[in-house]
């Protein structure tokens, strides 16, 4: 079968290969991939991997080969799925307890938005302490997991503030449920529940603006800056928190993978989330898709068609 590999030597860095088919272990399902959605962190990772190094978190298809051991979804199932990073191939196997069916009226490409960035707005929003009537402020609200949070948070009863970049990037938040979208970190206000992902200035003022008891939650570098803050006024916020969130961590520890991705994808089906897909191309153009991404001239996803 053919992968999307690591190929430092190639224009891009990219290359598709011929690879080894999978061999599943008993609680692994075999999918068939028709969409692969992206994310900065893995396309950052795939230019500076080792040559030959496989990738790709996200993915959507149709099961070709169930569990042996009977778990998850069955043959011929649509479904979606987190991959541990070999995602970007024509089949991937994938353990049940990471993969959903999903429902026939939702597209592929859609469902493939979902994984990495629908599961983290809303576990960092659990994690945060999401209720009605709480102040939440979202950074990189114009991207994939920031566009899912704003919308689950006004979901929740939250009072949204979406933080951007530009204008531009600003362009639809209101729509999609933020009470206030604002260019940069404010300089003053409290907020209950901060969703952290530039790390750096912007997780030092966070630190400063969350109101006693809430929490700042930190899930993301993009500006790969170190963070320095006001030890003093950050105690002082008596009852703040600071957590460290990942992903998959989260997972096993609340094993909510397969019901989460089947609420999220039902909310997509019926139109009460929103995933915008501001790039769609054949895998064959996944360099222009990889560098548009990477230069953030890409407002929410973008998602790689994988040619059987």
């Amino acid at each position: 079968m053919l992968a999307l590999v690591a190929a430092p030597a190639r224009s891009g860095g990219l290359e598709h290969r011929e690879v080894a088919e999978p061999e599943p272990a008993p609680h692994e399902a075999l999918v068939a991939v028709e969409a692969v959605s992206l994310n900065r962190g893995e396309v950052r990772m795939i230019r500076d991997a080792p040559d030959g190094s496989h990738a790709g978190w996200d993915l959507a298809g149709t099961v070709v080969a169930p569990a042996a051991d009977g778990s998850g979804p069955h043959e011929g199932a649509r479904v979606v799925g987190l991959s541990a990073g070999r995602a970007w191939a024509q089949r991937c196997a994938l353990p049940t307890g990471f993969l959903a069916p999903i429902p026939d009226d939702l597209s592929t490409t859609a469902a493939s938005t979902l994984p990495v960035a629908g599961l983290t707005a809303l576990h960092t929003l659990y994690t945060g302490g999401l209720t009605d009537g709480k102040r939440v402020l979202i950074t990189g609200a114009a991207g994939g997991v920031g566009r899912f949070a704003v919308q689950i948070a006004n979901h929740g009863g939250a009072e949204v503030t979406a933080i951007v970049g530009s204008d531009a990037r600003g362009a639809g938040l209101r729509e999609l449920g933020a009470h206030h979208v604002v260019v940069g970190m404010p300089a003053e206000g409290e907020y209950d529940v901060i969703l952290e992902s530039v790390g750096g200035a912007s997780l030092e003022r966070a630190l400063g603006i969350v109101a006693p008891g809430g929490s700042v939650v930190s899930f993301g570098c993009s500006s790969g800056e170190p963070t320095s803050f006001d030890v003093q006024s950050f105690y002082r916020r008596h009852g703040a928190r600071l957590c460290g969130f990942t992903l998959v961590a989260e997972l096993m520890h609340t094993g909510s993978a397969v019901h989460d991705l089947v609420n999220l994808a039902d909310q997509l089906a019926t139109g009460r989330l929103e995933s915008r897909v501001e790039v769609e191309c054949d895998w064959n153009e996944a360099a222009d898709a990889f560098d548009a991404l990477l230069d953030r001239r890409i407002s929410g996803k973008a998602v790689l068609r994988i040619a059987s």
